[in-house]
């Protein structure tokens, strides 16, 4: 090697060095440094529902969100239900810190407080689930289910998303005609649902979702409402049980809920809590927006491939529904003050919405009709 070619590399150890001692004396003077790229933070989540349950997917589209727009800085990794806990479970693990966070419903922990169900589903005012949810973000709905989680000691935060288009009376034996029926039925629901049924006369198990099939098989219920044409189908319903009966006031408000320990939240920079906040909110619209596109074919399928016999509930058990809504809610109201105080939120927000609802809303069932030369059921 020559002493020209060896000037080069000994120019390049001299620059190292001498850069090397530059960064040492910039950062004695105080000079900031560049800083290294920090690891992300890693949220472990789980749901509430069962492998095959639409409902995972509609969780994956919040994780691809919050993932998406923190640039790495956050990383949701998604369970599915039964992973780590129980579905019924998953509220009290992201409290305890088992679990970061759950894609869950208040309805599976209402047996804490029975004011949990008026944050998913709950006593009928005249609103549907975007307006309920509109409550909760506009009507101090959210103020007290925070009341609520400090009053049990639930250590965690929670946000709302997907306004859930109004679940199914449900899967029976027989077509249910009359709300005579209902009586000593042995029904699957959750949640103020199950005290409603029980109002009715019926015999009600609390299950979440994997284990309603297997309850039928073994008569432990004889009928069942899970949510939706989509996750029904999913679990096999229409292989055991062929009337489904669509339309009821037992669960015609309910929304996700999505929770995170409170810890975590607290050590969270503030722009990826708000990236998390507002990602809920992209969510609860894309969770819609994936419900329409999967709960009519379904129903189709169900219809015509499964030979389900699908029914509209009849207007007697509504009335009984609303009967038994009254009995239910005074009594509720009665003994617990706090249980009051949300009713009655929920009625001033719904008294001051509904009536520009009903008198606005176009005849839209009418225009359907018209155009496709049909009759629906009413």
């Amino acid at each position: 090697m020559s002493i020209q070619q060896a000037k080069p590399e000994a120019s390049r150890r001299k620059f190292l060095t001498g850069a090397a001692a530059a960064a040492t004396g910039a950062a004695a003077l105080g000079f900031p440094m560049i800083a290294k790229s920090q690891a992300p933070i890693v949220i472990k989540m789980q749901g509430a529902w069962s492998s095959t349950d639409i409902f995972n997917e509609m969780a994956m589209e919040f994780v691809k969100r919050v993932n998406e727009m923190s640039g790495g800085r956050l990383k949701v990794d998604y369970l599915v239900g039964g992973a780590v806990v129980k579905s019924f479970e998953v509220t009290d693990a992201v409290s305890k810190g088992v679990l970061d966070a759950g894609h869950t419903v208040p309805v599976y922990w209402y047996g804490k407080s029975k004011v949990a169900s008026l944050f998913g589903s709950g006593p009928i005012n005249g609103m549907d689930a975007f307006q309920t949810l509109s409550w909760i973000y506009r009507g101090g709905g959210l103020e007290l289910y925070n009341e609520l989680l400090r009053k049990i000691d639930l250590n965690y935060v929670g946000f709302f998303a997907n306004p859930m288009p109004t679940q199914p009376l449900g899967w029976f034996k027989k077509p249910i005609t009359n709300a005579s029926q209902l009586k000593g039925l042995k029904y699957r629901t959750v949640g103020l649902a199950a005290d409603l049924f029980q109002e009715m006369g019926s015999k009600v198990t609390q299950l979440p979702g994997g284990e309603i099939i297997p309850a039928l098989e073994r008569g432990v219920i004889d009928a069942f409402e899970f949510n939706n044409p989509t996750s029904d189908s999913r679990f096999g319903a229409q292989d055991v049980i062929k009337n489904y009966e669509l339309g009821s006031f037992h669960q015609a408000m309910e929304f996700f809920e999505i929770i995170l320990n409170k810890k975590k939240w607290d050590a969270m920079p503030k722009d990826l809590q708000a990236i998390w906040r507002y990602g809920v909110e992209a969510t609860s619209q894309s969770n819609y927006w994936t419900a329409m596109a999967n709960y009519p074919e379904d129903l189709q399928k169900l219809i015509h491939k499964d030979k389900v016999n699908v029914l509209r509930t009849p207007k007697s058990v509504f009335e009984a529904q609303l009967k038994a809504w009254d009995v239910l809610t005074k009594r509720l109201s009665d003994a617990d003050p706090f249980f009051a105080r949300v009713v009655e939120s929920q009625r001033a927000w719904a008294k001051n919405v509904c009536p520009y609802w009903f008198l606005n809303d176009a005849e839209f069932k009418m225009g359907y009709e018209h155009v496709f030369k049909t009759k629906l059921p009413s």
